[in-house]
């Protein structure tokens, strides 16, 4: 375990430095949703801020979906005991995504609207960056999910600007494997908190997981090499 959390933490810290994502002055929000990624996300930040020459703050924001699992409640509880600052944002996300009125898939609109709160609550709170819990499997399932579905070769970015650098989004986690981020969670003592939501775990996104998982097991060097692909593109070899 210890490997694990010097390594997670090794490529967090280069993340951020390869990247510039957080500089000296700035005030981080983080998005936690109250998994064991967003959580350790969180942690490792705190973490950070005693270690680089650099210094910054950091506000942990949960957005409660309304789908009566108390995770804000659960979440307050949570940044109050262990000394964060945050803010807990209860909204009706869950029940309006679900509705049959949204023609849009469920998750669509549920991420859409949980990405225009947070940031409006950036700009009230003057965050010029907003941290994202997303790790290697999120880039590499991201790609996979835009070519199978959305017809473009792209995933998530480290660092993604808006509004003219009024506001970024940053991915310090974009190097490091899920399961290395549920060990280290776990070996932390943390439970995840469920936002209650009847669609998880039947999307799209959990369709290319299970895929890209059997690829995996034929070979440990799959997803390595997807990964690096990312890096390596190369434009006159594409149509």
């Amino acid at each position: 375990m210890g490997y694990t959390v010097k390594e997670v933490s090794r490529l967090l810290g280069k993340a951020i430095h390869s990247r510039r994502m957080i500089e000296d002055g700035d005030h981080v929000m983080v998005a936690v949703s109250g998994g064991l990624d967003s959580l350790s996300l969180l942690w490792l930040l705190r973490e950070k801020q005693r270690q680089i020459p650099i210094s910054y703050t950091l506000t942990a924001v949960h957005v409660d979906l309304g789908f009566g699992a108390n995770s804000g409640d659960r979440m307050e509880a949570f940044f109050a005991e262990h000394g964060f600052d945050y803010r807990i944002i209860k909204t009706d996300i869950g029940e309006r995504a679900h509705s049959p009125e949204n023609g849009e898939s469920p998750c669509f609109l549920c991420s859409w609207l949980r990405r225009k709160i947070l940031f409006q609550a950036a700009t009230e709170m003057g965050c010029r960056k907003i941290a994202y819990g997303h790790h290697k499997d999120d880039v590499i399932e991201t790609f996979f999910l835009n070519v199978f579905y959305g017809a473009s070769i792209s995933t998530m970015t480290p660092v993604q600007e808006f509004f003219q650098g009024e506001l970024y989004i940053i991915r310090p986690l974009f190097m490091i494997d899920e399961d290395w981020l549920k060990r280290y969670g776990k070996a932390m003592g943390w439970a995840e908190v469920s936002s209650g939501c009847p669609t998880a775990g039947h999307s799209k996104r959990g369709e290319i997981k299970t895929m890209l998982s059997r690829f995996y097991k034929e070979n440990r060097k799959v997803k390595g090499n997807i990964f690096h692909a990312l890096h390596r593109v190369r434009p006159d070899y594409l149509l």
